[in-house]
């Protein structure tokens, strides 16, 4: 599977672009009709989404150098074109995977540091109001 199209057909949809801020486009970097889909995945999602998502070109199977056949120059110059970041990872042996969720993942982080607390009500209190127990007899009186 294609990140976003399977067989043809758009799984991105209309509803997950549109609630989504952060979207990672994934290519294959040894297909390169993966590479090709990437700017119909990317009018998809900036035909759906809201005006300020984050986006990232990720170019995956980098680990398989012998079969590459969409060059980290070629994948750079787009993503630049387009303005938005690139990097090249492999799921098998886990070069820059952690680092593609650290980048879509700061975004988030900062938005919602900005962004007021989602419940700035006061939780509520309960007053306590009794009377005091006046010691009657017993051993402790005198």
């Amino acid at each position: 599977m294609h990140s976003g199209i399977l067989q043809g057909k758009n799984v991105l949809g209309q509803s997950l672009a549109a609630t989504t801020a952060e979207h990672t486009v994934v290519y294959d970097v040894t297909d390169q009709e993966s590479f090709n889909n990437v700017k119909q995945w990317l009018n998809e999602i900036d035909r759906y989404a809201s005006d300020n998502v984050n986006k990232l070109l990720v170019g995956n199977k980098c680990d398989l150098t012998a079969n590459k056949v969409v060059s980290y120059e070629t994948a750079k110059a787009f993503a630049d074109e387009m303005g938005i970041p690139f990097m090249e990872t492999s799921a098998k042996d886990a070069t820059n995977v952690e680092q593609a969720f650290m980048a879509m993942a700061a975004p988030i982080k900062d938005r919602m540091a900005s962004q007021p607390a989602m419940n700035t009500a006061k939780p509520p209190t309960v007053n306590i109001r009794g009377q005091p127990v006046a010691q009657s007899g017993g051993c402790c009186s005198s």
